[in-house]
């Protein structure tokens, strides 16, 4: 019993993990896309430069998500050190 419950938080814990690593990952993504020119740049170079005043609309919410799904999967990860002490 005691190893069924063990490989159950085994996989909570995993997701929580991998919940905070696309979360960062994609925050940091996000903010170097809000932050620099490169967007900015590489969809001017392939002919889209009309989207580039539109790609605050996309960035900042994507950014916005990316943080909640980090906190998310670090609450979930913090849980489940607390419940397997």
């Amino acid at each position: 019993m005691d190893r069924v419950q063990h490989e159950k938080n085994e996989g909570h814990s995993s997701r929580g993990n991998k919940c905070l690593k696309a979360g960062m990952w994609g925050s940091i993504v996000a903010a170097i896309c809000c932050a620099t020119p490169f967007l900015a740049v590489a969809l001017v170079s392939v002919g889209l430069a009309t989207m580039v005043p539109y790609l605050d609309y996309i960035l900042l919410p994507a950014l916005l998500v990316f943080l909640l799904l980090a906190v998310y999967g670090w609450l979930k990860s913090g849980d489940q050190g607390a419940q397997q002490r």
